[in-house]
């Protein structure tokens, strides 16, 4: 019996040993496969990695910066960027669809408010993600999303950040010049062909008046103080009688400088116009301006800096789904600080929710 007991153990000691050996063997085989699958993704072939396309203004970045913008891409895995500039007919409309229509993973809008708008003019509705690389003097959506200034920063967040819903603003406008037409515009949007987008404001007097006014050569020496420059210039104008329909209700007659629809309120400077525009409420912010003479704009600055809205109707705040503004005077009239020239009637819609943007995750706003 005792040969038999022996035998015994040696029988059980095998058996564990076989088990402990194969659960070696099999561990190791097993993270050799994931070193392997790893190996596989860090070696991937360009085509099978994401791909990013820049929408870029050649004449906000230098070459450093592409390299910049190069080198993220490669350290993060992504395939080399897609270089598509910008042009003087066209603004970044056509390059962005292109870039939906080779399937990048990522559309970056690389310039000024400008080419921003440009890209999200063909962007809306896809789905198509957009980044941001701010490079312009204004940067207004960049700011409102608090998207990092420096190029290297923004664009790790517009390949790994989150993705946003936020609204667009479409407005189309009735000219004195048939000729003049909307839809003669590179940055037509396709669906409606008399519309524009907007994402951060589009408005009829003063404001426009300002753009019309700023030289690009003066924008590019002294910056935002450009537009403050031409803001004083323009103060000395005269007001004009508009009515304002919000949301199909009668309309409101006003003597005004300017009536501003925001999907954003933060002016240049961080001076907060509307205080409750929300770039994803569904919503339009509309404000009119309607001082007299300097005190009035002394007045009005007031109010603005303070957020008071009491005072009569030398600024007064709408929220709307749909607004038409029609002036007794053809005006000059901007998007996004792109002049389409005089219009004696703008109508502007809110499309909730078209446009997905990459904005930092909650790491890089540093929650908690």
């Amino acid at each position: 019996m005792r040969d038999v007991s022996d035998l015994w153990w040696f029988v059980v000691l095998g058996v564990v040993v076989v088990l402990l050996v194969g659960g070696i063997v099999f561990t190791a085989l097993t993270l050799r496969r994931r070193d392997r699958a790893s190996e596989h993704v860090l070696t991937a072939e360009p085509e099978d990695r994401p791909l990013a396309a820049v929408v870029v203004n050649p004449t906000k970045i230098e070459a450093v910066d592409r390299e910049d913008i190069a080198a993220v891409c490669a350290g993060l895995g992504w395939a080399s960027p897609l270089w598509l500039p910008t042009t003087p007919e066209d603004p970044g409309t056509g390059q962005a669809r292109e870039a939906v229509a080779r399937d990048a993973d990522v559309v970056i809008a690389c310039g000024g408010d400008g080419t921003v708008r440009a890209v999200a003019q063909a962007l809306a509705g896809t789905g198509t993600a957009m980044g941001l690389v701010p490079a312009g003097t204004g940067n207004l959506l960049a700011r409102t999303l608090r998207i990092p200034a420096d190029i290297v920063s923004a664009t790790r967040v517009a390949l790994t950040g989150d993705d946003r819903a936020i609204d667009v603003g479409r407005l189309s406008a009735d000219r004195d010049d048939p000729a003049d037409d909307l839809s003669d515009d590179p940055a037509d949007p396709g669906d409606r062909a008399d519309e524009r987008v907007f994402l951060v404001m589009a408005g009829t007097g003063f404001d426009a008046a300002i753009m019309e006014s700023t030289p690009e050569d003066l924008k590019g020496r002294v910056g935002t103080w450009a537009y403050i420059i031409s803001g004083f210039r323009a103060m000395r104008g005269r007001r004009a009688r508009v009515s304002i329909a919000i949301d199909g209700a009668p309309p409101l007659r006003r003597s005004t400088r300017m009536v501003v629809v925001g999907n954003t309120g933060t002016l240049v400077g961080g001076l907060a116009l509307m205080p409750d525009a929300a770039v994803d409420d569904g919503r339009l912010d509309v404000v009119s301006l309607a001082p007299k003479g300097l005190l009035g704009w002394v007045a009005v600055a007031a109010r603005v800096v303070t957020r008071n809205r009491r005072g009569g109707r030398r600024i007064e705040h709408w929220q709307a789904h749909e607004v038409v503004i029609t002036s007794d005077v053809a005006q000059p009239a901007q998007v996004d600080g792109d002049l389409i020239g005089e219009a004696r009637e703008l109508r502007i819609r809110v499309d909730a929710g078209a446009l997905v943007v990459r904005v930092p995750g909650r790491v890089e706003r540093g929650a908690g």
